[in-house]
């Protein structure tokens, strides 16, 4: 007989990646945006538009159920959808 896995372990190795992934954006951004300049204003209203897209994105899909019924399932879904914009925005920051 096996042990039931526990998904909440997992849940949570997740949400530290988004802090740490999330915390480099922000160092990112910020060199950007003390940089000044039309790149600067052009990052800050980016910055601004696409937590206003992401937050709402996930606003729908647990409103129509596309999150899931349990906890942790949607736990975990909300997890992965602010990871996807936030490694996205790493990768894009990092280049240049």
């Amino acid at each position: 007989m096996s042990t039931p896995r526990n998904p909440w372990l997992r849940i949570g190795v997740d949400a530290w990646w988004l802090v740490f992934e999330a915390s480099t954006v922000i160092g990112l951004r910020a060199l950007k945006i003390a940089a000044g300049g039309a790149v600067a204003g052009t990052e800050a209203r980016r910055m601004f538009s696409e937590k206003l897209e992401a937050g709402i994105a996930l606003q729908t899909r647990a409103m129509t159920g596309g999150l899931g019924s349990s906890a942790p399932h949607v736990a975990s879904q909300a997890i992965s959808h602010y990871r996807r914009k936030v490694r996205a925005n790493r990768r894009r920051l990092a280049k240049g």
